[in-house]
């Protein structure tokens, strides 16, 4: 029985490639002259250090713009609350979210099943494994979901006839 899975994957390389040009690009702005400005990564949260909030608004532009140019989706970072750090400047975690959460997993499950295709939906740790009788139903099922409005981005991988 042809099948496909549903995942939503982040290439980390990618994220820290957009990490290095927002670096360079911090580093020549004029307006970031003399500043305190930086950003870091350890596994899957970055740390964002800015002089002030306005900083700090800057360099989420950056960083989005910059994730976008390397085809990493934006709807991937998480933003955490705004810390103080030492004196005036903030400091705020950013997580990189991967893999399908529970709520969002189900979630997709209940609207694959509402929507009368005739296929199979399980949840497999972070990944949904979607099973049906004909390749049509399949991209019925992808079409579908491409519709929805979901806050990761999906991937659709390992379709097997």
């Amino acid at each position: 029985m042809p099948s496909f899975d549903i995942v939503s994957k982040t290439d980390l390389n990618e994220v820290e490639n957009a990490l290095n040009n927002v670096r360079r690009e911090i580093e020549t702005r004029y307006d970031f002259k003399g500043s305190n400005c930086s950003i870091e990564r350890s596994e899957s949260v970055l740390t964002i250090l800015a002089d002030d909030d306005l900083k700090l608004k800057q360099m989420h532009e950056l960083l989005q713009g910059h994730m976008t140019r390397r085809n990493v989706d934006a709807a991937v970072l998480e933003y955490k609350t705004v810390e103080q750090a030492a004196g005036q400047s903030v400091r705020q975690q950013v997580v990189v979210r991967e893999g399908l959460d529970k709520e969002l997993a189900k979630k997709l499950v209940k609207l694959i099943k509402g929507s009368k295709i005739k296929v199979q939906v399980a949840i497999q740790g972070d990944e949904l494994r979607v099973t049906g009788k004909k390749r049509d139903e399949l991209q019925q099922v992808i079409a579908f979901c491409k519709e929805q409005d979901t806050d990761m981005p999906l991937q659709y991988i390992n379709f097997r006839d």
